[in-house]
């Protein structure tokens, strides 16, 4: 059920990709993060103007987010995204784990203006050995032997 609360936090993600994009910024998306119905992160994209691939809505606001609750997780937490996420931002909710997502346009309508993940999805389903950016494997016994010792870590902290 959508609730007069989730229809105003999406209008504001939806502001702030306006306000990104019109600030130059970057792309039109917005997030914000909600806990405990008190929007306690936001972002927009700011991929072209910090010059970093990352900086999409919604890994800016889950890291302000993280950083307020000074923990890994957005444990009872709901993100409100301008539009679907993007196979990256998707990761990045996953491994966030907040309660729920809502968001405005579909990733659909992101192709229609230039912004098509489809891409990425083929990447994966196509295998790492047929993907345009080469993937070589090499020093994985040495990664090995560090993921033996995390293995028998005390005190690591689980996620």
């Amino acid at each position: 059920m959508i609730t007069e609360e989730d229809k105003k936090f999406i209008e504001k993600a939806i502001a702030l990709s306006e306000e990104g994009m019109n600030n130059g910024a970057g792309g039109p998306f917005g997030a914000i993060v909600v806990k405990d119905g008190e929007i306690i992160a936001e972002g927009y994209n700011q991929v072209t103007s910090a010059n970093d691939p990352t900086a999409h809505a919604e890994v800016v606001a889950i890291r302000e987010a993280c950083k307020k609750l000074n923990s890994f997780q957005l444990d009872d937490c709901v993100i409100y995204t301008s539009c679907e996420p993007c196979p990256m931002c998707l990761g990045a909710i996953y491994w966030a784990r907040p309660k729920a997502v809502f968001y405005g346009c579909t990733k659909e309508d992101a192709a229609e203006i230039g912004f098509d993940d489809q891409f990425i999805y083929d990447e994966i389903d196509g295998g790492i050995e047929n993907r345009s950016i080469r993937f070589i494997n090499v020093g994985r016994e040495a990664g090995k032997a560090i993921f033996d010792k995390w293995k028998v870590k005390e005190g690591r902290i689980e996620y």
